[in-house]
């Protein structure tokens, strides 16, 4: 172990000498490292052993009642310090139109459509909801344009007082299909809540990694990028060439289902790029890819927290409720075993 943490110096080291010679100086490897252990007068259960424990709050998706002010309620009784806030609930919060479209409805006829499998019927239904989706998607982008900061302001107190802080934001307001001022307002919307870092899917488009990192970087806030089953050890490289504020947000289940072999070599290799990391557990693809119950599948959620906590990552750890919920259960509940699961691994 004490090689290895002789390694993370000098990886440390080198990324440090980089931002020295771009003539970046923002606090040395701490650019990179991700933030630090959020300190929250209330809530600690959630640092554990040292590594920062959040959730995001799309985990909570299955709740009834989705606003910022019941989502806060959700972190707080699973426990939790620090979240990763999905952008319905904070928009919603500062005066978002209401949205009209089913979105569950939606995304079900997308995925049918990708696979061939639309009866007539719902190809007329998709193309409804098509066009009702555009139509909301403008009415946002001219809400968005004249919306302060306020609000968001205003809600990252409200989290705070109740010992919750915010590490990354992540509104459908970062794709190639937003303008330019809608980009803007989402990475000072982050910047508002106390957020070091946005978060979305990988755009597969170097463009736009590029104009994303400079956005970024106008504000002081990282654009880090998530993935699916399109993620290698190299997915991210050209993103994190383009820019220094271009990071990870790291999917370890994800990582395992697209078949990488060894999980945890990229946390060691990136460790200083890693701005948050998703935690579930999935199956390899031989196993068949499931989202599984933690501790049942091939994802080694156990290393990699006790990876971070001897080599001092301070990246935070996002649980990812995505498995079923148990019949009689809740995401309340089932987060709080994911918790239980990672004080386990930490102790």
């Amino acid at each position: 172990m004490k090689n290895e943490k002789q390694g993370v110096s000098r990886r440390k080291f080198i990324g440090t000498a980089a931002l020295a010679g771009a003539g970046i100086g923002l606090g040395g490897s701490r650019l990179f490292a991700g933030p630090a252990l959020i300190k929250s007068p209330g809530l600690s259960a959630s640092v554990i052993n040292g590594v920062q424990l959040g959730v995001i709050t799309y985990s909570f998706r299955s709740m009834p009642d989705q606003s910022a002010e019941a989502t806060l309620q959700y972190v707080k009784d699973c426990g939790i310090n620090a979240v990763e806030l999905m952008g319905d609930p904070a928009e919603s919060f500062a005066g978002k139109p209401e949205n009209p479209v089913d979105f569950r409805r939606y995304f079900g006829l997308r995925r049918a459509q990708r696979d061939g499998e639309l009866t007539a019927d719902q190809q007329r239904e998709f193309a409804d909801l098509q066009a009702q989706s555009e139509a909301y998607n403008k009415e946002v982008a001219a809400w968005r344009e004249q919306t302060s900061m306020e609000p968001f302001q205003k809600l990252r107190q409200m989290y705070a007082d109740a010992g919750v802080s915010i590490y990354a934001f992540k509104p459908r307001a970062f794709g190639m299909d937003n303008t330019d001022a809608e980009i803007d307002w989402g990475i000072r919307a982050a910047k508002a809540l106390g957020a070091s870092h946005v978060t979305l899917e990988h755009p597969d488009n170097d463009a736009h990694t590029l104009k994303l990192g400079k956005m970024g970087a106008k504000h002081g806030i990282f654009v880090a990028y998530h993935g699916h089953e399109q993620q290698t050890p190299t997915f991210w490289d050209t993103a994190l060439k383009q820019s220094t504020f271009n990071a990870l947000n790291l999917d370890l289940g994800h990582y395992v289902a697209a078949g990488n072999a060894e999980p945890l070599a990229i946390m060691r290799d990136k460790f200083y790029r890693i701005r948050s990391m998703h935690l579930k557990d999935r199956q390899k693809p031989a196993n068949g890819k499931g989202n599984v119950v933690w501790g049942s599948g091939d994802t080694p959620i156990r290393e990699a927290l006790q990876l971070m906590k001897n080599n001092q990552y301070e990246f935070p750890g996002t649980i990812e409720l995505e498995y079923d919920i148990p019949e009689g259960s809740n995401a309340i509940t089932e987060v709080r075993k994911c918790l239980d699961f990672c004080r386990e691994a930490l102790s």
